[in-house]
């Protein structure tokens, strides 16, 4: 028979044991999440004509992508030049980590407005970066989302996606295919 003098120090042992803080792994630093793109690419664009609308006519643009690094290595800077049936399309990208959060803000510039858009942000977790945002769009707020995937060292893909039911569906509106220029290293800017 067992007494309650053996039982007592165990149980108390077992309410120690599940009570005790879980010691995990420390969190991931994402510094180094962007790396990859440091250089000069190839871009082939494709974007929606009139997203949100059901839309099915697509646009394809080409061009490159220089990515520096900037603040060794906490931002870089995108630039973008591509050629559209409609003409010649710069853009910006301005990417900042943000040590505390542990997670990137995308901020977004093309040469037509000259202002930035509502920043992206999120993170990469298993070779997948994704990033949100709400923004206005035609008069109302919806969601984007920012998916890069594909991740070689040579190439890889990212999409821009709106939601205007909350999230609970998307229509991918941009697709861009970097593939590497060899040789065509980007000076660091720091």
């Amino acid at each position: 028979m067992v007494t309650e003098r053996r039982i007592r120090p165990r149980l108390v042992l077992l309410v120690l044991l599940l009570c005790a803080p879980v010691q995990g792994a420390e969190p991931r630093d994402g510094q180094g999440d962007f790396d990859f793109s440091i250089g000069t690419w190839k871009t082939d664009l494709k974007r929606l004509q009139n997203p949100l609308t059901g839309s099915k006519t697509w646009i394809e643009c080409t061009g490159t992508s220089v990515v520096r690094k900037v603040w060794a290595g906490r931002a870089n800077l995108v630039e973008l030049e591509v050629d559209c049936p409609s003409g010649h399309f710069q853009g910006l990208s301005l990417r900042l980590y943000n040590p505390e959060s542990r997670q990137w803000s995308l901020n977004y510039s093309n040469s037509a407005d000259g202002t930035l858009g509502q920043p992206v942000i999120g993170e990469f977790k298993n070779g997948r970066g994704e990033f949100f945002s709400q923004e206005p769009f035609r008069g109302r707020v919806i969601f984007t989302r920012f998916v890069i995937t594909n991740l070689t060292p040579d190439s890889w893909r990212y999409e821009q996606s709106f939601s205007d039911d909350g999230g609970k569906t998307w229509e991918v509106n941009w697709i861009a295919i970097d593939t590497r220029v060899k040789g065509g290293s980007a000076r660091s800017a720091y």
